[in-house]
């Protein structure tokens, strides 16, 4: 098995995939403030979610 490579994909997916690592930390911070504010178990799971998702682009798992 080759490892994964971003820019092996074709240019729509790529685009969508660098549009996804920009708005991810929008996202995340909006979704830390309303769980901090209204603390319900989904807002919590979402971001989780969301931050797993962000740790995974930083680090260029994705």
């Amino acid at each position: 098995m080759s490892r994964y490579y971003r820019y092996r994909l074709p240019p729509w997916a790529r685009n969508c995939l660098y549009i996804a690592e920009k708005v991810t930390l929008p996202l995340l911070i909006f979704q830390l403030i309303r769980t901090i504010f209204i603390p319900t178990t989904f807002d919590v799971l979402l971001t989780l979610l969301f931050a797993t998702i962000f740790i995974a682009f930083y680090l260029k798992w994705i």
